[in-house]
């Protein structure tokens, strides 16, 4: 409880079970259906903004799959336990 934890680690943590998560996901998705359920969350067209001299353009998105969530909690779980 008192440690202290950098946030950096935690991000890392989550991207990587976010990562493998959706890649087991993909791999699983013809034996064990559910896991391949997906949701796509973002911008579904990117915003932009024109300042004359500068022209930027924002966009993300992500799809999240039920494996990538359960990768998502289990690296977390993971992080406490460090």
């Amino acid at each position: 409880m008192g440690k202290n934890r950098n946030p950096l680690v935690l991000l890392i943590f989550l991207a990587i079970g976010i990562v493998i998560g959706g890649v087991i996901g993909d791999l699983l998705g013809d034996v064990v259906p559910f896991l391949s359920y997906s949701y796509p969350i973002g911008l579904s067209s990117p915003l932009h903004l024109d300042l004359s001299v500068l022209d930027l353009t924002f966009g993300l998105m992500l799809d999240v799959n039920v494996a990538s969530a359960i990768g998502l909690i289990l690296a977390y779980l993971m992080y406490r336990k460090l």
